[in-house]
């Protein structure tokens, strides 16, 4: 068990679920940790991993939800810019062929994306649109006989640099509504730009996109993505993902802090001996213990196929707000001492600011949740 799980939550899992867990923990423990600070220094993807996690079979498995929530939470757990990689590829861009594409195009694309031959990105925020896409969207697609002509810019595309694929949300001008396409990474016209002086996710390569007449085949048009509506589905998928990733954040955070109150002396004897270090501590160790929880009613009703939007909004807004409380409050226990990389609390400090912002942020996700128990939508 980690140490965080207070209430031993991980002992939902069967003794099969619990083996797959313990392996990807040592995968992450051996593979991702010792490097995951010289990465983020660098600003670097660590591409040599990308086969190695292809050799975890993860991708495309199935698999309960709370198996699914639970490596969420180990891959944040060990670091924010690994799940990321993982949430985007496995997540949204096979996630939204998977959800939206038609049984050629899943045979067609997924089982080479499931052994990371082809990796995924999916675009859909743009530079002047994030929380207002739904309505918003100004990349445009055009169709031409057979083929589509995309034309507009996105911001902020995980893996995009190096995807071999990207799943590009656009708006048809026909009808005006959202469509999902999947665009080569060297298709005429495209460019990936990346990102440059991030202070969160460091590793991740994000990148601002291009679209400049490409064009797209009708056969590469997602067939069951016909508004947003179909875009959402896999958005309500991927946030209860990013509540796990949180989760996984706030107990690396506490552990360290832990760690640390007991191996640091002051006036003589360790810090955890201190009352207002232990108050800090039940703080923390209670977010993670509430957010678990949630996650796991949340991974509950996933399987038995009765979720909807609001829960997956509400865990994503809740379990993010407390991961930032957390990481704050292991910072400061740390001092001095937490600004810096070596006790690795920096970098769950800076990342957490991405983990709360992307996927809906606190305030739209509140107003998905809002609308469900009042009846009444207050976006605009």
């Amino acid at each position: 068990m980690l140490a965080g799980d207070l209430y031993t939550f991980q002992g939902l899992l069967s003794d099969d679920e619990s083996a797959i867990v313990q392996r990807v923990r040592d995968f992450l423990a051996a593979e991702v940790t010792p490097i995951a600070n010289e990465y983020w220094t660098r600003a670097e993807f660590p591409t040599h991993l990308i086969k190695r996690f292809a050799g975890l079979g993860l991708a495309g498995a199935e698999h309960s939800s709370l198996l699914g929530g639970w490596l969420a939470l180990e891959m944040g757990h060990a670091d924010a810019s690994m799940a990321t990689f993982y949430g985007v590829h496995a997540g949204l861009a096979m996630g939204s062929i998977q959800t939206c594409g038609s049984p050629e195009q899943q045979e067609r694309w997924l089982p080479a994306m499931t052994s990371f031959d082809t990796i995924g990105a999916f675009a859909l925020t743009e530079p002047t649109g994030g929380s207002d896409v739904a309505a918003g969207l100004r990349t445009t697609a055009r169709r031409e006989g057979d083929t589509w002509v995309l034309n507009g810019q996105k911001r902020w595309i995980g893996n995009a640099t190096f995807a071999d694929l990207v799943v590009v949300w656009a708006r048809d001008v026909e009808d005006n509504q959202v469509k999902g396409f999947v665009v080569p990474g060297d298709a005429p016209g495209f460019t990936a730009t990346k990102i440059e002086n991030k202070i969160a996710l460091r590793i991740v390569q994000n990148a601002d996109l291009d679209f400049a007449d490409v064009r797209v085949p009708e056969i590469d048009r997602l067939q069951r993505a016909n508004s947003f509506k179909d875009t959402a589905k896999v958005l309500r998928e991927t946030r209860a993902g990013v509540a796990w990733q949180a989760v996984g954040v706030m107990l690396a955070a506490y552990e360290i802090a832990l760690e640390y109150s007991k191996e640091r002396h002051q006036f003589g004897r360790p810090i955890a001996k201190f009352q207002l270090v232990q108050d800090l501590l039940v703080r923390m160790v209670g977010n993670v213990t509430a957010s678990l929880g949630m996650c796991v009613r949340l991974a509950q009703l996933q399987d038995e196929g009765v979720y909807k939007d609001e829960h997956s909004a509400l865990a994503k807004a809740y379990c993010t707000t407390r991961m930032r409380e957390v990481v704050g409050w292991a910072r400061e226990l740390l001092a001095g001492n937490g600004i810096v990389l070596d006790y690795d609390i920096g970098r769950f400090v800076a990342d957490a600011e991405a983990l709360y912002s992307y996927e809906g942020t606190r305030e739209i996700n509140s107003l998905i949740v809002g609308r469900a128990i009042t009846g009444h939508g207050a976006f605009v």
